[in-house]
């Protein structure tokens, strides 16, 4: 059962709120503190309900953004899911996995041809991508957090982000260097 669960719209302005909510209940989880108090609780949180924010505001705008805490004895869970397309600004990588950032930004200059991400001739999502390839968000995550799963929602809409922090004896040791 959550420790602590949210609902909010679909609003970049609520992630600040996500993010501060995440961190204080991280603290009592006993997450390691340099986790909780730098930036890999921060970061990932905010990569992924912004991620969820804009996935919602475009396929689904009325629909709220759900984030669940959940506390255990050695983990320490955070969900966010959103009500879009499934695997929506998800890049797969070339194992089937999440793609890597550095694959994602591994790119070899061709004269004339733009980035594969670029093409957005059949998809709307063009104003919110920046410039950045789709799955960057997901790729930064998964060099933030001990464990991520990406999955599909539980009624087969959208996609449930979820990112694990060992929190028992077995904790993973801060990682100071990325």
């Amino acid at each position: 059962m959550p420790t602590v669960e949210l609902r909010f719209a679909a609003l970049n302005g609520h992630v600040r709120t996500a993010r501060m909510i995440a961190t204080a209940v991280s603290r009592r989880a006993g997450v390691p503190a340099g986790a909780a108090d730098e930036i890999e609780i921060k970061l990932a949180v905010t990569e992924a309900c912004a991620r969820a924010v804009r996935v919602n505001r475009r396929h689904a705008p009325d629909s709220p953004v759900h984030v669940a805490l959940v506390d255990t004895p050695d983990t320490f869970t955070i969900t966010v899911a959103d009500c879009g397309r499934p695997g929506d600004e998800v890049a797969p990588g070339p194992d089937g996995g999440l793609v890597t950032a550095s694959t994602l930004l591994d790119l070899e200059p061709e004269a004339a041809d733009p980035p594969w991400w670029s093409d957005t001739s059949d998809d709307d999502s063009a104003e919110d991508s920046a410039g950045f390839p789709p799955g960057l968000g997901l790729a930064l995550i998964e060099g933030l957090v001990d464990k991520v799963e990406i999955s599909r929602g539980p009624d087969g809409v959208g996609t449930v982000v979820a990112m694990t922090w060992h929190t028992g004896v077995e904790a993973a040791p801060y990682k100071t260097a990325r």
